[in-house]
């Protein structure tokens, strides 16, 4: 039995379909890898890749940008406002914004400039530019 998984943001679904183990990030408990027969499971996710190793030993990788992941009998949702798979990512585009927050010399003080410059960390990562 394999875990069915749902990718979700506003915008549409970036991933449906089933796996063998499914590896995020959550906020405060590191990362966290589920597999079939999972307890229930909520938490919040940190800005970070999510990864989905596939049933045909495929891997889908993610940025996701925050949000929520639920496992629930071999189910496991995420959630996030801002999700992109790295076949999606635009490198330039990523670059530029982790450019634009170094230059602003945004610390670990600067919640908001923080968060841009792991954001745009994340998406080149996911898109192996990192």
């Amino acid at each position: 039995m394999a875990l069915q998984v749902e990718l979700v943001s506003p915008e549409r679904i970036l991933f449906q379909g089933d796996a063998e183990m499914v590896i995020c990030r959550t906020l405060g408990g590191g990362e966290i890898a589920f597999l079939t027969g999972h307890a229930p499971f909520l938490g919040a996710l940190a800005i970070a890749p999510v990864k989905i190793l596939t049933v045909d030993g495929k891997t889908e990788v993610a940025a996701v940008h925050g949000g929520f992941v639920e496992v629930q009998d071999n189910l496991v949702t995420i959630l996030s406002d801002v999700a992109e798979l790295a076949s999606q990512v635009d490198v330039e585009r990523a670059r530029k914004a982790k450019d634009a927050a170094e230059r602003h010399g945004h610390t670990l003080e600067d919640t908001e400039g923080e968060a841009a410059l792991r954001r745009a960390h994340v998406r080149l990562e996911v898109a192996g530019h990192a």
